[in-house]
């Protein structure tokens, strides 16, 4: 029988945070609200980032606020430095997330910081929240393979989520940002983080740009790991400064073999089911959620199909995945872009493969 793991929904922040057309108060609400109906007990409610980077998350206080806050229900919000901390402890937030990145280009490029410095910046933040009682989940990106700098090396990883676990997170999600994960990449990356961190306080956010984040949900499972984010009707997964990186896995995914009856965060068969059918309908535009769809990142792109699908991916599995994406969107664009890129690939030469999983 398998073992019960725990599902931290993250659609009403990661999922929404980029949507380009505003999104009501009102209907964010609703969406957590269904989340909690369905019986999901981690939910991602917002983000107290600034409004000018972040536009979709200007209402974190009205959210905080409107929150109708149930019994065995946890609601962590974002915080990416203390002032946003502060700001999220004094609307009644109990867990806060913070983020770092295993990729000095990512860090740049996202917090216009290099990954030392964004770590100092949660020092406070976590003598604060020691001295308040408020528990702090660490967040890590890239932790296989990153638009700007290639792919990772899984010790980066470990590196990174070490030092956020020694300084109080009680537990690390890694994330593959930019969907490039096979089972083989994570699996090594797994390798080293463990030696540092106990599996038993990490979490795995997996991004399905090429298809792969169910099979990564696999494998990490058989590897140890029983917490994993999702988003609910896949919601999200696209950041600015991971252009093509599409949704995030979606618990209700079939493919994951996580069935409802296997979560202990109290999701049923049944009822349950269809709650987060519901939930799914206004997360994704239904009765009267105005959620559009982000084009840019529901495409391989000019440019990104050769450099993740090719040169990040390095493996067979990968090129399977990108060619059969052509294949099924008949996108002569994309092609071309990947033959182009091909010529260009390590892969090519056999100077590029994917990390070994004793890495």
């Amino acid at each position: 029988m398998m073992e019960h793991v725990r599902i931290v929904e993250v659609g009403p922040r990661d999922g929404l945070q980029n949507e380009k057309q505003s999104i009501p108060t009102a209907t964010k609400l609703a969406l957590i609200e269904r989340l909690v109906a369905a019986g999901l007990r981690d939910i991602e409610v917002t983000s107290f980032v600034s409004p000018k980077w972040v536009p979709q998350m200007a209402d974190h206080i009205e959210i905080m606020r409107g929150l109708v806050r149930r019994d065995g229900v946890s609601y962590p919000v974002l915080t990416p430095n203390l002032k946003g901390f502060e700001s999220a402890v004094s609307e009644g937030a109990k867990e806060v997330a913070v983020f770092a990145a295993a990729s000095e280009g990512f860090s740049q490029k996202n917090i216009n910081c290099s990954i030392d410095e964004s770590i100092d910046r949660f020092v406070p933040v976590f003598d604060a929240a020691r001295r308040l009682g408020v528990k702090v989940r660490a967040y890590v990106s890239c932790v296989v393979a990153c638009p700007y700098d290639g792919v990772i090396a899984p010790s980066k990883v470990a590196d990174v989520a070490a030092r956020l676990h020694e300084l109080g997170s009680y537990e690390v999600s890694l994330g593959d940002t930019v969907g490039a994960g096979t089972p083989a990449s994570v699996l090594a990356m797994l390798e080293a983080v463990a030696k540092r961190v106990p599996v038993t306080q990490l979490a795995g956010h997996y991004h399905d740009t090429y298809g792969m984040a169910v099979a990564n949900v696999h494998a990490s499972y058989g590897f140890g790991l029983r917490v994993f984010d999702s988003s609910i009707a896949g919601l999200g997964g696209c950041c600015p400064y991971a252009k093509g990186a599409t949704g995030n896995v979606e618990r209700g995914d079939d493919r994951t073999g996580l069935r409802l009856d296997a979560c202990e965060d109290g999701v049923e068969r049944g009822g349950g089911e269809v709650r987060t059918v519901e939930a799914g309908d206004v997360a994704a535009g239904h009765e009267g959620a105005p959620v559009a769809a982000d084009d840019e990142c529901r495409q391989i792109g000019s440019g990104l199909p050769g450099v993740l699908g090719m040169a990040q991916l390095c493996d067979d599995v990968g090129r399977d995945r990108v060619d059969r994406w052509i294949i099924d969107h008949d996108d002569a664009q994309a092609a071309s872009d990947l033959q182009s890129n091909l010529h260009a690939c390590p892969c090519a030469t056999g100077s590029m493969r994917a990390p070994p999983v004793d890495a």
